[in-house]
């Protein structure tokens, strides 16, 4: 292998790959990434086994060939050295790295051993605008859970509903859903939340769509240079529509802005309680409040003006209800209740295909 590229160019690509690196797993080569001459360009690859991320770059080559090199050196090397043109040259097993100014020599593994994910065949592929797929997928990936008790939940499902994809991910104590827009292909499987977060991660604003392809055990998304293959979860996702509340006795309407100031102020006090809230709707006084007791610190009590719509209270986990608002990107927001047991729903007009659900805490 011989060849020479950009500094910035490989920087950026290892930068993309080498988190998936993993430096305690039991085969030592899944701490490397894998340096590839493909046609004219350069692939760099990563993987932990669950999940793999390809980068392509630009490159001008004089001899083929692939090593695998250490991940974290590789990058910290890399992203060291001023914007220049890097020489690479592969001597056994030992990559040469030469600039103007330097010159080095790290120590590969042959790329034989490195695995490789197995190609999707028979796969069904389906496009979406970049923005619009980062920002339902933004809006959702942080209600999976991080327990692996079930594995189903720590993943964010993809599924075909009423002719439109649709993204979901819950803990179950919140639930977070985000219509991707129509589609006619069959859509179902489930990613596991780590790769959608790698895979926000290595969105930029200057990419334009993203190409996803699916079959029984893998998903591959590609997004410009990049792509990322992840093995999907196996298991039934629960029947999670029957969960959603179709009618409310409760209705508030207020700043979205004005929601938030008052949930954080108020978790200040609820630290003690494990984030116990309690959010009281009143129609008469047109506004809501919500309290939160310390015993050992005190008791607040914040309010907001609304639009209310049926009085009532609930409680809820602060930490929940202060995530939920972040996610959605409009001015107002509606929050909706049964009583003080069934689980309560936020939405909003400016954002009509994104909903978030939070189950209360018994008060």
């Amino acid at each position: 292998m011989k060849l020479q590229v950009t500094q910035e160019n490989l920087a950026k690509a290892l930068n993309t790959v080498a988190r998936v690196a993993n430096t305690r797993n039991t085969l030592p080569i899944l701490a490397n990434v894998l340096l590839k001459t493909d046609k004219n360009r350069l692939s760099i690859a990563a993987t932990n086994l669950d999940i793999a991320i390809t980068h392509h770059i630009g490159s001008k080559i004089e001899e083929d060939g692939a090593i695998t090199v250490p991940a974290r050196l590789m990058q910290d090397f890399v992203s060291s050295l001023p914007d220049s043109v890097l020489k690479l040259e592969l001597s056994d097993n030992k990559l040469n790295i030469t600039t103007d100014q330097y010159q080095s020599t790290i120590n590969g593994v042959a790329a034989d051993d490195f695995p490789v994910m197995p190609a999707i065949s028979g796969g069904v592929t389906w496009r979406l605008p970049i923005h619009d797929f980062k920002k339902a997928l933004s809006q959702v990936v942080f209600a999976a859970s991080a327990d692996d008790a079930r594995p189903v939940l720590t993943g964010v499902y993809f599924h075909s509903f009423g002719g439109e994809v649709v993204a979901v991910a819950t803990d179950s104590y919140r639930l977070a859903e985000n219509k991707l827009g129509k589609n006619k292909n069959s859509v179902n499987f489930l990613v596991p939340a780590s790769a959608a977060a790698d895979l926000l991660r290595i969105i930029s604003d200057s990419d334009k769509e993203v190409v996803v392809t699916h079959d029984d055990q893998q998903v591959l998304f590609q997004i410009g240079d990049v792509t990322l293959v992840a093995r999907l979860i196996e298991g039934n996702y629960p029947d999670y529509r029957k969960l959603i509340p179709s009618k409310f006795a409760t209705t508030v309407k207020l700043k979205r802005a004005d929601f938030i100031n008052i949930t954080k102020v108020s978790s200040l006090f609820a630290r003690e309680s494990a984030g116990s809230i309690t959010i009281k709707a009143d129609k008469t006084a047109k506004e809501v409040s919500i309290n939160a007791i310390a015993s050992q610190l005190g008791e607040n009590t914040a309010k907001a003006s609304a639009v209310v719509s049926g009085s009532g209270e609930l409680t809820l986990n602060s930490r929940y209800l202060i995530e939920a608002l972040n996610a959605f990107v409009g001015d107002e927001i509606e929050f909706c209740f049964n009583g003080k047991l069934e689980p309560c729903i936020l939405r909003s007009g400016n954002d009509p295909n994104y909903l978030h659900l939070i189950m209360p805490l018994r008060s």
